[in-house]
């Protein structure tokens, strides 16, 4: 009888094991909500947790985009109602398309973690289905993955949470969030890539911000209203933006503009953060996509950063899905309304006479005797709890502008500029035969750079051009790129050299700036003399500079630099951007 019991007990306590096994997997209970809002998973977990999603629910697709510095691929979860099952459909589909990226920093990593309850819940949910049934939600799981897998408790020091997490530097110690115009590393031409096949209406960047203390757990960050420009900008500050905070202030959450204050307080306002191109939404905006970036607070608990974000989420899809025609009708008609404007904005300031009246939470900021250093300390003293009006900066001026062109012409042989713009599905022509055409040829006449290493490169700033028209012979494989079409920001924003992202300031065309070659003083002061002697214009020009200008009359270096570089024998690459405008 005994032997019999066994058995059976054996075979009960199996099937009650698979059951909750079953129960489990069913639900997707995630390691958020089985640590009660305390842990999130490491990077193999969360790709196994789509990937048993996927294979359970037919409206959930896993799609892999080419490398990362990792080594490994770059994921893309897609719930489309109907399910999809190629990468062509998603690029066909008519619906709402978002893009959610998590995990840019592997640190905050409050998107990773609502992003996989949320897709959950959605096809768990026969309403939300409904809700969601003209949308398409695409998730980039983990876009820093070397990040992911530096896993450790300690990087984010002032951060209340999750227990281990992940660090800042990609796989080879890049900010990922400064890459997407410069494209070093293999995320961000992966990004590219599903970017463009999503071509997304709206895109979302969940983050986690350092910073002052105040009352709200999370922040937002819309890309700038006046760079983003026209009837798209227009609409997201005045229609998409307040929208949202209203529906999140109906869920009990408050939110507020991204609290870009260092070294101060919130209590004295402050301007909206610039997002160049560097930036996601930088980056996304030169496509016309309406931008966002979620910034949670850090000290704030965990459990409360992810929930929000969830439901902040939830509230964009909402938005996107009630405005989807007029969404779709201004992105259409955005880069027409670009080029019929003749001249395009590459530089900004904040307007220190417009401000918008905030009402703002915060906590009152004193600064005290250090424990710990011999000086002051800032100190948030929380039972000092305030409701202010503060201003926001949230306008900017434009400072410079260019003439949009016609078209560009790059020579062939400026490669890593060429694949920069094929990641980014920049249509060109190449030419056929050698061909004689006049352009606008630009060459730098000043610019500065960084004494400091920046994300690999010594960043040009305040960067001026001559301008000239000559004809120049461009050869047989050399790219004409024609400005009428859909990339025309990221053309303006990348090869204008003056504008803050463009390809010169982040040292693609550095070898310009070195003379190839030269000449031995002894060997050209005779070349010199000729010269003067068969130019009257040039011996009149030197001749006026010796008089006015005292350091040059004292500098004989000077004054023969100054008859070579007015001479034939001056190298005409020296200086001269490689990138020539058709007017």
């Amino acid at each position: 009888m005994k032997k019999s019991i066994l058995p059976l007990l054996s075979i009960m306590l199996f099937l009650i094991a698979c059951d909750k096994k079953s129960e489990e997997h069913t639900n997707f209970t995630t390691l958020f909500e089985k640590s009660e809002g305390t842990e999130t998973p490491e990077y193999k977990d969360v790709i196994e947790y789509y990937q048993a999603l996927a294979a359970t629910y037919d409206e959930i697709s896993l799609f892999s985009f080419g490398q990362t510095d990792s080594g490994n691929p770059l994921h893309l979860v897609v719930y489309n109602k109907s399910g999809i099952y190629n990468v062509d459909e998603i690029k066909k589909a008519p619906k709402n398309r978002i893009l959610i990226n998590n995990g840019i920093h592997p640190g905050e990593s409050d998107g990773i973690d609502a992003s996989m309850m949320l897709l959950r819940d959605i096809v768990q949910n026969d309403t939300l289905q409904k809700k969601y049934e003209n949308s398409m939600i695409c998730v980039i799981p983990v876009y820093n993955i070397g990040g992911a897998l530096n896993r450790n408790s300690h990087t984010r020091a002032n951060q209340n949470g999750p227990l281990t997490y992940g660090f800042r530097g990609n796989a080879r110690n890049y900010d990922l969030n400064r890459d997407f115009i410069k494209q070093d590393t293999k995320n961000a031409a992966a990004f590219a890539e599903i970017f463009h096949t999503v071509n997304p209406d709206v895109f979302i960047d969940n983050h986690v911000s350092n910073g002052a203390d105040y009352q709200y757990a999370i922040t937002h960050l819309f890309t700038q209203h006046n760079k983003l420009g026209g009837n798209l900008g227009t609409f997201l500050n005045e229609k998409m933006r307040p929208e949202i905070e209203k529906s999140l202030a109906k869920k009990n959450i408050s939110i507020t503009p991204y609290v870009n204050v260092w070294g101060s307080t919130p209590k004295k306002g402050w301007s909206q953060f610039f997002d160049s191109p560097r930036y996601s939404t930088g980056y996304t905006t030169l496509f016309n996509t309406l931008g966002l970036m979620v910034e949670t607070h850090m000290l704030k608990p965990y459990k409360t950063r992810v929930t929000q974000t969830y439901e902040l989420m939830l509230s964009a899809f909402d938005f996107t899905e009630q405005n989807s025609e007029k969404i779709k009708d201004l992105r259409a008609k955005a880069t027409q309304e670009i080029l019929s404007k003749k001249t395009y904005p590459i530089h900004f300031k904040v307007d220190t006479k417009k401000y918008s009246d905030l009402y703002f939470k915060g906590y009152e900021g004193v600064y005290i005797d250090s424990k710990v250093t011999t000086g002051k300390r800032l100190f948030y003293d929380k039972s000092k709890p305030f409701e202010a009006i503060v201003k926001y900066y949230d306008h900017f001026l434009v400072t410079k502008e260019v003439t949009i062109p016609k078209a560009y012409i790059l020579p062939q042989g400026w490669h890593a500029v060429i694949d920069r713009l094929e990641n980014n599905q920049i249509e060109f022509m190449r030419f056929k035969n050698d061909t004689m055409i006049e352009v606008e040829v630009n060459h730098i006449k000043d610019y500065k750079s960084r004494t400091s290493p920046y994300e690999g490169h010594y960043l040009h700033y305040n960067t001026s051009v001559t301008k000239t028209t000559e004809n120049i012979k461009f050869l047989k494989g050399d790219i004409y790129i024609d400005t009428h079409q859909n990339g025309v920001r990221y053309l303006l924003e990348t090869l204008e050299a003056e504008a803050t992202d463009s390809f010169f300031n982040w040292n693609f065309f550095d070898t310009i700036l070195q003379q190839k070659e030269g000449y031995s003083a002894y060997v050209f002061e005779d070349i010199a003399a000729a010269l003067l002697a068969e130019n009257p214009s040039l011996k009149k020009d030197f001749e006026e500079k010796l008089t006015n200008d005292a350091v040059f009359a004292k500098n004989p270096r000077m004054q023969l630099n100054f008859i070579y570089n007015n001479s034939p024998h001056y190298e005409k690459a020296h200086l001269r951007l490689p990138v020539f405008k058709v007017k």
